[in-house]
């Protein structure tokens, strides 16, 4: 079956954080560390494996692993093998920091995992441990090469800051040109948390979008499961490269994901102003039937766009919280 909203969206795409901790320090997320906030625990592998089989017999097909950093979770190759198995749940992408990616790598492809999304948010090392707080780069880097070594699909995440690393396009590019990635670029977005941080540091996409034209980039049609990446390409790289630009008009319009907390919250938005619990539908697996019928009726909730040119942001206090 497939999930279709009051707007005609279908949706077969759940991002599930697994933890909102995180080790790095990155400025527009958590600038000063991750501290615990909630008593309760993140879910079960168990908790995870229920959820999972749910969504699949809704339709959901293409699950990605987030956090916080979900490689923070000793159980993070349990949690993939538990994902991964699931019937229907064809694509089993990881989002990370990449501190750990070159020990873990081998482990997550075996366990079902086929994609990975690693944030490097510059190429220049003493800026990135500016920038992260983490002076690792190249272990980062050297995680990406693993990741590609061992065939997972690879892609990697900056983010647009102004004066941070807008005068890097060119050094991204080159990863691009010599290796088979992708490059995405995603325009900085406000949390409660880092209101100052982004008026300062916003830089629209468009920025980018003009860069890539006049340097010979071609934009490239979409493809069943693209998430809202604009993809360019160009002639003598291995690579692309993506442009995910949420202030862009219509940006809302191909939704096609839902998002649970590491707690087991839905969120219909990234931007929402509530979530809604699903844990109590989590405890036996007689409870699915439930369970679908919960996320079906809050399905109903879900509005036409989120509400960010007009300033507003929802709950979310920092992107660990559910991972972007």
């Amino acid at each position: 079956m497939t999930l279709v909203d009051g707007f005609g969206r279908s949706f077969h795409y759940l991002r599930l954080s697994v933890a909102d901790a995180c080790n790095f320090r990155c400025k527009y997320c958590l600038p000063h560390g991750y501290h615990k906030t909630e008593a309760e625990a993140p879910l079960s592998v168990e908790e995870i494996g229920r959820l999972a089989r749910a969504f699949a017999g809704l339709g959901f097909w293409k699950v990605r692993l987030t956090g916080g950093e979900p490689t923070v979770r000793r159980d993070i190759i349990e949690i993939a093998q538990s994902v991964a198995s699931t019937n229907g749940v064809r694509r089993l992408a990881l989002s990370t920091n990449g501190y750990r990616l070159t020990e873990l790598a081998p482990d997550l492809r075996a366990a079902g995992v086929s994609a990975v999304n690693v944030s490097v948010d510059s190429l220049d090392a003493a800026r990135f441990a500016g920038l992260t707080g983490q002076d690792s780069l190249g272990d980062v880097l050297a995680g990406i090469d693993r990741a590609l070594e061992l065939g997972l699909e690879t892609k990697i995440n900056a983010v647009l800051m102004k004066g941070l690393n807008d005068d890097e396009f060119s050094r991204f590019m080159e990863l691009a040109r010599e290796r088979p990635l992708s490059v995405r670029f995603i325009e900085l977005m406000p949390v409660a948390d880092n209101m100052d941080f982004f008026t300062e540091r916003h830089l629209k996409a468009e920025t980018l979008v003009a860069w890539l034209g006049e340097n010979g980039w071609a934009e490239r049609e979409r493809r069943e499961g693209d998430g809202p990446a604009r993809e360019f390409h160009k002639n003598g790289y291995h690579g692309s490269v993506g442009v995910i630009a949420p202030y862009a008009k219509d940006f809302c319009g191909t939704c096609n994901r839902l998002r649970v907390t590491s707690r087991g919250r839905l969120r219909l938005c990234l931007f929402s102003e509530a979530d809604h619990s699903l844990r109590p539908l989590l405890q036996d697996d007689s409870q699915a039937g439930d369970l679908q019928e919960r996320v079906k009726t809050l399905l109903g909730l879900k509005e036409v766009s989120h509400y960010l040119p007009e300033g507003k942001v929802g709950n979310t206090k920092h992107f660990a919280m559910m991972g972007g």
